[in-house]
C-alpha cells in the first residue's frame, strides 16, 4: 500500500476502480467569459486550469508567507489526529503569530507544540473582528494579495469574503456544505477534495451543516449503513488549479501536502436572501431559516396528540413536502 493510502484510506489509484465515484470534469484553458455563460449555469464542480492566478504559486513559499506576512496573531485549530472534526470539536483554539504558524505548519515533526510533536494544524483566516468582519485577504495580508488574481468568474458586486487557508500535510477537513458560490484557487501542495451533490444528502447523516461521518474512506457501516450510497465525485487539485464549488455541494478536503488556498465566496441569490449578520457566510438563506423554525414548531405542536395521531399527522406532513419535489435529481 502506498504512503497515501495509508494516511488517507484510499489511493486515487484505488478510488478510480470504485463504481461510486465520479471524477470531477476538468477544463483547461476555457476563457472566464465562457465559463460565466456556458459552464456557470450547469451547478456542478468544476475543475478550471489555466487560468492567471498570479505569481502565487512561484511565490508563496515558507520562508515568503513568513517574511510578507508579517507577525500579527491569527486563530488556528490544533489537533492531535489528520481528521478534524467540527461536530465533537477533536481539536483546540489556539494563537500564534501568524509567520511563526506557517514554518510549524510547515513541519511534520515540532520541536515546539501545544499537544505533541505530531500535531495538524489548519489555519481559516478570519476577519479584523471575527464577530462583524468578513475574512478579505486584501485586508488582513495586503502584501500576500498582490501575487494573487481572483478569476473573473462573478460580478464584482456579487463577491463576499476571500479567506487564506493554510493546513498541515494530511490535514482533513469535515464534510459540508456552504451557502454561497466558491472558487478553491489551490496555490501550493496537492489536495484531494471530495464531494457530493445536494441531492444526496439524506444518506451524509447531517448535523447542521455538516455530516457525522468523519472518516469517508472508511466509514462504520453499523452506525452510517447509507453513506455508501451517496456518489462521490473526486479531484486532485494540483499548484494552479482553480475547483468551482456551486453552493449546497458537500465537500471534504484533505491536504496530501503542506498546503495553501484561497477560497473566494460570492452570493448566487439576491442580498435580502443572506443573513447580514452572518460574517462568516455559512447560516442558511432566510426563508429556508424561517421554514425550518416553522417546522420546529409544527413538530412541536404535533407533540400535543397522543402517538397514533402524532405519526399520522407527522406521516402526512413528509407526504407534503414530498409531493412538493424541490428535490428531483438533476439530469444525468
Amino acid at each position: 500500500m502506498s504512503e497515501q493510502s495509508n494516511k488517507n484510506g484510499i489511493s486515487p489509484e484505488e478510488l478510480k476502480n470504485k463504481t461510486n465515484v465520479i471524477e470531477v470534469e476538468t477544463l483547461s484553458g476555457i476563457r472566464e467569459d465562457i465559463f460565466r455563460s456556458e459552464i456557470y449555469p450547469q451547478r456542478r464542480p468544476v475543475v478550471l486550469k489555466g487560468l492567471d492566478i498570479g505569481p502565487c504559486t512561484r511565490k508563496w513559499t515558507v520562508d515568503y508567507l513568513s517574511k510578507v506576512g508579517g507577525s500579527s496573531e491569527v486563530k488556528l485549530h490544533v489537533c492531535k489526529t489528520t481528521q478534524m472534526d467540527f461536530i465533537s470539536k477533536n481539536f483546540l483554539y489556539r494563537s500564534l503569530p501568524f509567520d511563526v504558524f506557517v514554518k510549524r505548519a510547515a513541519e511534520e515533526i515540532h520541536q515546539e507544540y501545544f499537544l505533541d510533536e505530531n500535531e495538524k494544524y489548519y489555519l481559516r483566516a478570519l476577519g479584523g473582528d471575527p464577530r462583524k468582519d468578513v475574512a478579505d485577504i486584501k485586508q488582513q495580508f495586503p502584501q500576500l494579495a498582490t501575487d494573487i488574481n481572483f478569476p473573473n468568474l462573478f460580478e464584482e458586486h456579487q463577491f463576499f469574503s476571500s479567506v487564506l487557508r493554510i493546513a498541515s500535510k494530511s490535514t482533513q477537513l469535515w464534510t459540508h456544505y456552504d451557502i454561497m458560490d466558491n472558487m478553491l484557487i489551490q496555490v501550493s501542495g496537492e489536495k484531494r477534495v471530495v464531494l457530493f451533490n445536494p441531492t444526496d444528502a439524506d444518506y451524509l447523516y447531517l448535523n447542521g451543516d455538516k455530516s457525522e461521518v468523519l472518516d469517508i474512506d472508511n466509514p462504520d457501516i453499523d452506525r452510517y449503513g447509507e453513506f455508501n450510497k451517496a456518489v462521490r465525485y473526486e479531484c486532485i487539485l494540483q499548484p494552479g488549479d482553480v475547483l468551482f464549488i456551486p453552493a449546497l455541494w458537500f465537500h471534504n478536503v484533505i491536504s496530501l501536502d503542506f498546503g495553501i488556498a484561497v477560497n473566494v465566496f460570492w452570493k448566487h441569490l439576491d442580498d435580502v436572501m443572506y443573513d447580514k449578520k452572518d460574517p462568516y457566510g455559512n447560516k442558511d438563506p432566510l426563508p429556508a431559516q424561517r421554514a425550518t423554525q416553522i417546522l420546529d414548531r409544527a413538530l412541536k405542536t404535533l407533540d400535543e396528540l397522543p402517538e397514533e395521531y402524532r405519526n399520522f399527522f407527522a406521516r402526512r406532513l413528509i407526504s407534503r413536502i414530498e409531493k412538493k419535489t424541490f428535490l428531483k435529481p438533476p439530469d444525468s
